[in-house]
């Protein structure tokens, strides 16, 4: 999946930071993870809100188009868990919008409008979808205020900044509680078939509000996917996250790593191992027939041609190439002699010194210097590895790191062995004045590339550069490892019930989308095998500007799915 250009420029140039405070409350944390377990069963989060839920009406206004009502109710969330949800957010303010005359008799399709990240107050959703839907097919809306937005916005809180990583969980469980609240509303007051949708992060708000209500739902995620743990791990999101400022909470304070690492899983770690096995299958170690039955995958994209006419929609069907993801054999490392041209033509060009030159080719110990670190962080990535597998690692006590020497071992020239680092003490991020001793550790030379040139706590201390977390993997390092297990424990769909009806569910992502990476998580036909995803020709920030009408023509379709297949949640 190549990432737009745009969404990364975009993201740019926002002033927002999130989790400003770091990760939250220990204890508020292990609260969340705990009822996290009781709203992703279903039976057991329908019965946590009663059917005849207080919900008060404050107004109701006849306009030329439309009737517009104004709402709250108390969030459930501030009753099930006291003291976790902020006192501006606990008050869960709404609009409804409804068509003066519905098109069908009988028929009354509401459809319940999540807010993107950014998207405070009504005014957004309420012009762009909910009042062209009442136009287009008379679908009515409800546009629930987010927690920690608008009207619910904390006082202290600077635009869409949340100060905690448990502010994304509390968001999720307000409203997943707060759209069981709407739904029973709209029941009660005659309206129906149901469906919820949303864009970007409202989009993934949707899809775990629907995974709890036990009847037909009509669902349209928009620009989401299958977790929140890629989007600011992996997306242009995780630039806008002060990292040094979590790992330093998280190595700091023993309830993070020592209690509540334990509590959290990483759900893709399957997935991920199975994709690392494809990348280094070899064939020739594996021999299968020449016969081979591909399943052939159906790629739907979405394209807009005509923008004068923004409801006519092209919808072009192209088979996947068969032989995009074959795995492509990696490359073997340069011959000495090659490794000898290659330093010498950064020796020419004057990216590394004269000094440097002669360590790097040395068979003896040397010691790292400052100008010498700057020097090899200007290197490619490839250049790292083929240093760092030829040479020895200086004595590192004049950093103050480490206390014995480290060696590394030549490739053993028989066997082919990779070459590994052995280090008496473990090198980790550290506060600069103290020393961590861990248990001994052999390293391969991919976490030499990462945990020594990228991360060694003295290039802080020494360069007074802070770390590149948007080159750094997050399996690379255990607070990232924490997010990762977090964000997935909480949001994954896959730890949350299957909707009643995945037939209803169109998710229609950005096929470029570099918010939300799909590289590395299931996906959503997996989790909810039945459910439609389409794919618009676009990214992330381009899809939501020019495919608005595109999302609505899907919420459209799929209500008249619903229409079709049910009717009073009963088969017709």
């Amino acid at each position: 999946m190549s990432a737009s250009r745009l969404d990364a420029v975009y993201r740019s140039i926002l002033i927002t930071k999130f989790f400003t405070k770091g990760w939250g409350k220990p204890e508020n944390l292990r609260r969340l993870f705990e009822f996290r377990k009781v709203v992703s069963n279903r039976d057991e989060c329908f019965k946590l809100i009663e059917r005849d839920y207080a919900v008060t009406i404050t107004k109701e206004q006849k306009l030329s188009d439309c009737t517009l009502l104004e709402g709250y109710f108390i969030s459930p969330l501030h009753r099930y868990l006291p003291g976790i949800v902020p006192e501006m957010a606990q008050k869960a303010h709404f609009q409804v919008l409804l068509p003066i005359h519905w098109p069908e008799k009988g028929v009354k399709p509401m459809c319940l409008h999540l807010a993107g990240t950014g998207d405070h107050f009504f005014w957004r959703r309420r012009n762009l979808m909910v009042k062209p839907l009442i136009k287009e097919a008379g679908i009515g809306g409800i546009i629930l205020e987010n927690p920690f937005y608008g009207l619910r916005k904390p006082i202290d809180q600077v635009r869409s900044s949340l100060h905690n990583v448990s502010d994304i969980f509390v968001m999720g469980g307000c409203l997943i509680l707060e759209s069981l609240v709407l739904f029973h509303w709209c029941e009660r007051n005659g309206l129906g078939p149901l469906g919820v949708t949303g864009l970007s992060m409202g989009g993934h708000m949707a899809s775990l509000a629907a995974t709890n209500w036990p009847k037909p739902l009509v669902l349209v995620p928009c620009l989401s996917w299958s977790t929140a743990s890629a989007v600011f791990l992996q997306g242009v999101m995780s630039q806008s996250i002060n990292w040094d400022l979590l790992e330093d909470q998280y190595l700091s304070d023993g309830e993070y790593r020592e209690k509540l690492s334990k509590m959290v899983t990483i759900v893709d770690e399957a997935f991920l191992a199975g994709k690392k096995f494809a990348q280094t299958y070899h064939p020739s170690t594996h021999p299968v027939s020449t016969t081979v039955d591909v399943a052939k995958k159906l790629d739907v994209t979405y394209n807009e041609t005509n923008l004068e006419n923004p409801d006519i929609v092209d919808m072009t069907k192209n088979m996947v190439e068969l032989n995009k993801n074959v795995p492509k054999k990696k490359a073997k490392p340069f011959p000495r002699e090659t490794l000898i041209q290659e330093l010498q033509r950064l020796l020419d060009e004057k990216k590394i010194s004269q000094q440097l030159y002669e360590k790097l080719l040395s068979n003896d110990k040397f010691e790292l210097l400052p100008q010498d670190i700057e020097d090899i962080n200007k290197l490619t990535e490839d250049h790292f590895n083929e240093i760092l597998m030829k040479c020895k690692i200086a004595d590192l006590r004049s950093t103050g790191i480490v206390e014995n020497n480290t060696e590394l071992t030549k490739t053993d020239q028989k066997t082919g062995a990779q070459p590994i680092l052995k280090p008496q003490t473990q090198l980790q991020p550290v506060p600069e004045t103290k020393l961590v001793k861990a248990k001994s550790k052999s390293w391969t030379v991919s976490e030499i590339t990462s945990d020594l040139w990228s991360n060694l706590p003295f290039l802080k201390s020494k360069s007074e550069k802070k770390i590149d977390w948007s080159k750094v993997h997050w399996r690379d390092r255990e607070a990232l490892q924490f997010m990762r297990g977090i964000m997935d424990e909480c949001t994954h769909l896959s730890n949350f019930s299957v909707p009643f009806d995945t037939s209803l569910i169109i998710a229609v992502c950005a096929k470029h989308d570099a918010y939300v990476p799909r590289d590395d998580v299931g996906t959503l036909e997996e989790i909810w095998p039945g459910a439609e995803v389409r794919y618009v020709d676009a990214g992330h920030v381009s899809a939501y500007i020019l495919h608005q009408s595109l999302f609505r023509s899907c919420i459209k379709e799929a209500f008249e799915r619903s229409k079709k297949k049910w009717r009073d949640g009963k088969h017709n």
